[in-house]
């Protein structure tokens, strides 16, 4: 059986990365951008139950924390556009794993 490292490191890789993708909406706006650039109107449309507020409050700490970039376009009719940067395409592994467990989750559940 494999052995798993205690909470108790410090600092905790686990919690240092739970700190800049945890809560409600980080992960799914990554999940959103893995398959290339989103325009913000269609990532609003995408993000079910979201309020303006939120999207754009986690747009930006993910900017900051340097998992997207914001690309905004001048010209006419103006936009912006979000993609992922190399540092959020590594989670995206990660993300595939919890996928399929969570495919698995489904699959019991409805057994």
């Amino acid at each position: 059986m494999q052995e798993y490292p205690t909470v108790r490191e410090d600092p905790c890789p686990v919690m240092a990365a739970l700190k800049i993708i945890g809560g409600k909406w980080r992960i799914p706006i990554i999940w959103k951008l893995a398959n290339g650039p989103v325009r913000y109107n269609e990532l609003k449309r995408q993000m079910t139950g979201i309020t303006t507020i939120m999207l754009t409050r986690s747009l930006k700490e993910l900017e900051e924390y340097k998992l997207l970039r914001r690309i905004q376009y001048s010209e006419i009719p103006p936009h912006v556009e979000y993609s992922l940067t190399e540092d959020g395409e590594k989670l995206l592994p990660a993300l595939m794993i919890i996928k399929e467990w969570g495919l698995d989750v489904i699959e019991r559940e409805q057994s």
